[in-house]
């Protein structure tokens, strides 16, 4: 039985960690090193980290801040947020962080994705796509912090993101995010379909029942969420937690 990939999904602002609802309205939930002995302790299998505010004010990733992260941290993690030449990833990977995530950088140019597939290995880089669907019901690729419509269907998205050696795909639906009602299973299958590399999706989990979702009914590889890792009960009190996924969470 191999067990599920279940990913905890944490984003940092200001050097603190924050939670988003739609993208809007961060709310902080407290110190990432904190957090991040909290689940050395669960056991958890790997983290996503991504800095919203980087690609947004324009600077490079908090060196300072990662080192401290990874430094404590047992398990690999995959960060996002502000790398945007070669050499930005050169020097997260060499703080101990196992794998990079793009997102507005590679919209901007898909080259620098190529170029660090093919120095660090596409199993080291993964294309993060922010989607949103219009009241048309169409699904577009936003960048800069869901800030701003690039007019791309996260298929197209999805596909060059492929070809151009991302070596996993980490589909975030906007509507979904900190909503806790449920995964977008009919995007995710659309993405999930377009690609032979593994998807990982994340936006919209409340309960464990969620989790299992996107696996039973749109075969990805992992999901991750926040809040449901983050919040605790109806009024969302601050607890950072993570569930025995041991039992009735596997599969063949």
């Amino acid at each position: 039985m191999q067990r599920k990939r279940v990913i905890p999904c944490l984003l940092l602002k200001d050097r603190g960690l924050v939670k988003t609802v739609k993208f809007k309205s961060p709310k902080y939930i407290g110190d990432p090193v904190n957090a991040i002995r909290i689940f050395n302790e669960k056991e958890v299998d790997e983290l996503v980290l991504l800095d919203i505010e980087a690609s947004l004010s324009g600077r490079e990733p908090d060196y300072e801040l990662i080192a401290e992260v990874a430094g404590e941290c047992f398990m690999p993690i995959c960060y996002g947020g502000g790398i945007c030449t070669l050499e930005h990833a050169q020097k997260i990977f060499s703080l101990g962080i196992e794998k990079i995530a793009l997102n507005s950088a590679a919209l901007a140019d898909i080259e620098l994705l190529r170029k660090i597939a093919d120095q660090f290995g596409s199993q080291s880089v993964v294309c993060s796509i922010d989607c949103k669907k219009s009241l048309l019901g169409r699904y577009s690729v936003y960048s800069q912090a869901g800030m701003k419509d690039t007019k791309i269907s996260p298929i197209e998205w999805a596909r060059k993101a492929e070809a151009a050696g991302a070596g996993e795909i980490f589909l975030n639906s906007i509507d979904r995010d900190g909503m806790m009602q449920g995964y977008d299973i009919s995007l995710i299958k659309s993405v999930v379909a377009a690609v032979d590399i593994p998807v990982i999706a994340c936006g919209g989990a409340g309960s464990i029942a969620d989790l299992n979702e996107p696996f039973e009914k749109a075969g990805v590889s992992a999901v991750a969420a926040g809040s449901f890792f983050v919040f605790h009960g109806k009024h969302k009190a601050v607890l950072i937690s993570y569930p025995d996924l041991n039992q009735n969470f596997s599969r063949d």
